[in-house]
């Protein structure tokens, strides 16, 4: 498991997270159903070698109902799409009902209970996979379809998501989303400032730690600051950093009088002109306001060009 995964997995091993996810995410009923406050993550020595072999997937259980659901959360992070997703979690969800079979707690008197698969998807390509097993499975005569096994999983595929949708969204599973999909320092900062704002409480330190290691990530992964970030240790410091790169860029073109040179250009230049100027400033971080003044372009068509 590299960096990337072993700093998601953190995340997701908050209940907040798992709170967040399905209450902003998952649009169907029994959500609100759900009691919260019985929320807890099954430990990894309940299952078997074969399950717990999978490190990057995470279970969780919540009473719905006086019942318990469990959360089958998979998360991919592959490059490719997995054509047959939905036969790995028919094997994974198998797996886990055997384990539970063998606890001693469970009541073989009673139903299995159910099993709530959900692929959280960050490649750069679009999610094409089935998200059906059935629809994998050739068709079969009428008189023996009904034995066509069925199971549906949830999939969120992050880069569906546009930062317009997910920018209003209180909610720390949208705050992930923002920042793989962050194209500037403004972006960025935007994001921070949430956070700061929503993980005030003391008892929140290790989603602020762990959402800090997620932005060094991006930050480092992206080349997108030149001083050094391994010294950030919480969400402050590292608004404050990007704030100072920000700040620095705008003086820097201005001293260099790059922004009155783009700003000549675009008098001159068409429409075209002006667009291909206005990207160049998002490129390099500028403030979307300070684009709009020099460029005469709206705001909504420089936010668009970040879409």
């Amino acid at each position: 498991m590299n960096d990337h995964d072993n700093i998601y997995k953190l995340l997701f091993s908050e209940p907040q997270m798992i709170i967040d996810l399905l209450e902003g995410f998952v649009h169907e009923p029994w959500v609100k159903q759900l009691d919260f406050s019985s929320l807890e993550k099954v430990a990894s020595h309940y299952v078997s070698d074969d399950l717990r072999s999978r490190e990057d997937d995470l279970i969780w259980r919540v009473k719905c109902q006086d019942q318990w659901l469990y959360v089958y959360l998979l998360l991919e992070f592959q490059s490719t799409v997995d054509k047959f997703m939905a036969v790995r979690l028919m094997t994974y969800i198998g797996l886990l009902y055997q384990d539970l079979l063998k606890q001693p707690s469970f009541n073989k008197s009673q139903q299995l209970p159910p099993v709530v698969p959900v692929v959280l998807y960050n490649g750069k390509h679009r999610w094409t996979a089935a998200t059906q097993l059935s629809e994998l499975i050739a068709d079969l005569p009428e008189n023996i379809r009904h034995y066509k096994p069925t199971l549906h999983y949830l999939l969120l595929d992050e880069g569906r998501f546009s930062q317009n949708e997910l920018h209003p969204l209180k909610n720390l599973v949208a705050a992930v989303f923002r920042l793989e999909n962050a194209q500037t320092h403004t972006d960025i900062i935007a994001v921070v400032d949430d956070l700061l704002n929503w993980l005030k409480n003391p008892q929140q330190q290790a989603l602020n730690r762990y959402f800090t290691l997620w932005i060094k990530r991006v930050l480092r992964s992206a080349r997108q600051v030149e001083q050094p970030i391994e010294n950030l240790h919480n969400l402050t410091e590292v608004r404050t950093m990007l704030a100072e790169t920000v700040k620095g860029w705008e003086a820097q073109w201005k001293t260099e009088g790059l922004a009155e040179g783009l700003a000549k250009g675009v008098v001159q230049g068409t429409e075209k002109t002006k667009l291909a100027i206005a990207q160049t400033m998002l490129l390099k971080g500028l403030d979307k306001q300070m684009i709009s003044e020099i460029t005469g372009l709206p705001e909504e068509v420089i936010i668009h060009l970040t879409h």
